[in-house]
């Protein structure tokens, strides 16, 4: 393989990379390699539709005044993501503004923001943000294809499965199981035109790899979809209430978590507090394919009167490990089991697949081979 194509297969990979990453990390709620903002209040840094660098904060390390940062808002837009500016600090947490607003979130009723609501960290080579113009605007436009696409697919078929990231993911690896063995197909018809000047062929192993690679998409889209922050708003009173989240001043509420599985595979999750003040039991539950299991989250009311946010943090694996194992994998680290996961579901298949097609090439004795379209029209023409 020459140079060029090297190249050429690490551009094409890199462009689908940043692809997928923004239009998973926009499914998700979670910034993902790269993220966009959508107004103009932080112009002219970013102006709307630009893209920037998304480090996460563990990555990232402790931020401070200065620093760029995706948070998880109440008040600002009827709350969501948001990617402002962190200008001060105060004891309860961080003030924000963008950079074209006069007045900084926290005057505009935003509590301040707290370390744990920071999911990414805009990346500031030599002190300035990195923006990708029209990043986000492109991928706006993809996102809507895609979501028109889902729905008349899942309408189709009949099956919710193809809805939102996992479904995103299972659409992704079959077009890319299609379009393999269409074009197998046609590499093998011997009534197209061709030049026998050259005999050259396509490394089977690239081809089973980029499938491994896919299920692999969608093994890590089905343990990151449903995981992440659950939040909590509850309102700490002077007086009992009815309601299950007004709670008086020094005391505590217990509600239920559910954790559903939809899928056919048994899934291990693992639920964490995610601030003060937030007990949960049990904290490691084993659900059941089409199945719901349930945990109780105790939130505690602060002695001072006020609405407070508190937060759960979940973590999801297939169970395709051993649960013990698993769990000392998460203790290590929660990205581990997914990785071992990924790679417990790829070498086989990998390993399989070359097997029963073997390791050599597919040939096709042709110096420039057609496109697929070209193919296609002088097969059927």
């Amino acid at each position: 393989m020459t140079l060029r194509r090297y190249l050429r297969l690490g551009a094409t990979a890199f462009v689908g990379l940043v692809v997928v990453s923004l239009v998973v990390g926009n499914l998700l709620g979670q910034p993902i390699l790269l993220s966009y903002v959508e107004t103009g209040s932080m112009a002219p840094t970013l102006n709307p539709g630009d893209g920037f660098v998304a480090v996460p904060p563990a990555v990232a390390g402790a931020v401070e005044t200065g620093d760029v940062v995706t948070f998880r808002a109440e008040e600002i837009q009827g709350g969501g993501l948001t990617t402002h500016r962190i200008v001060g600090e105060t004891e309860q947490g961080f003030v924000t503004r963008g950079d074209a607003n006069p007045f900084t979130d926290q005057d505009g009723g935003e509590p301040p923001v707290r370390p744990e609501e920071i999911v990414a960290v805009a990346w500031q080579p030599g002190g300035s943000v990195l923006a990708i113009p029209h990043l986000g605007t492109a991928v706006q436009g993809l996102q809507g294809t895609m979501q028109t696409l889902q729905v008349r697919l899942a309408g189709l078929l009949g099956t919710r499965s193809l809805l939102g990231l996992q479904g995103f993911a299972y659409i992704l690896f079959g077009a890319s199981v299609v379009l393999y063995l269409l074009d197998l197909y046609l590499s093998d018809d011997t009534d197209r035109e061709r030049t026998r000047k050259r005999d050259t062929g396509k490394s089977t192993r690239l081809l089973v790899g980029a499938m491994a690679l896919g299920l692999v998409l969608a093994a890590t889209a089905a343990m990151a979809a449903p995981a992440g922050s659950q939040e909590f708003t509850i309102i700490s009173a002077e007086f009992d209430s009815d309601r299950p989240f007004v709670i008086r001043q020094g005391e505590q509420t217990t509600t239920q978590y559910a954790v559903g599985n939809g899928g056919l595979v048994p899934v291990v999750a693992y639920l964490e507090p995610g601030s003060d003040a937030v007990s949960i039991e049990p904290r490691e539950l084993r659900v059941g394919p089409r199945s719901v299991a349930n945990a109780s989250v105790t939130l505690s009311a602060p002695p001072q009167t006020g609405a407070y946010r508190r937060y759960v943090v979940e973590h999801r694996y297939l169970a395709v490990l051993p649960q013990p194992v698993i769990r000392s994998l998460y203790r290590a680290h929660p990205w581990l089991p997914v990785v071992a996961t990924d790679l417990l579901l790829a070498v086989p298949f990998y390993l399989i697949g070359t097997r029963l097609v073997g390791t050599g090439r597919i040939r096709s004795r042709t110096r420039e081979s057609p496109s697929l379209p070209v193919r296609l029209y002088h097969r059927y023409r």
